[in-house]
């Protein structure tokens, strides 16, 4: 039997009017401590997006989403942020923020193997 790693994941929202609390699902982020995995999976709908909420500023949205893929690779690409140790990357990353690009709760689970999990993770959560 395949062993089973702890994982936590939040998913990744457009929320562009936060006072109105509507998103839209747009990607995972996944951190498994044990076998040191820590990545942001996107699948933005830039087609809803521009329905749901019109007056967005995408090209903002597209780089704030590009920023949290950087950080979660970790480096000096991703700034102060990005070359923190990963559970760092992973805390900063699912902070609760009154912003335009948020995420969930954390929430746990196990897995045999973190890549597959995050894209089964991405394709339930912000696929069609």
């Amino acid at each position: 039997m395949q062993e089973k790693y702890l994982f936590e994941y939040a998913v990744i929202r457009v929320v562009p009017r936060v006072e109105r609390e509507e998103f839209v699902n747009v990607g995972v982020i996944l951190y498994c401590p044990k076998l040191k995995f820590l990545e942001a999976a996107l699948l933005p709908d830039f087609k809803r997006l521009e329905k749901f909420a019109p007056e967005a500023d995408l090209d903002e949205i597209i780089a704030h989403l590009h920023a949290l893929e950087l950080i979660a690779k970790g480096g000096t690409a991703g700034g102060p942020i990005g070359v923190l140790d990963a559970p760092s990357r992973f805390r900063w990353l699912t902070a609760l923020r009154s912003t335009q690009v948020q995420t969930s709760r954390v929430h746990p689970g196990f897995c045999a193997d973190p890549s597959v999990k995050i894209s089964a993770l991405l394709q339930e959560q912000a696929g069609e």
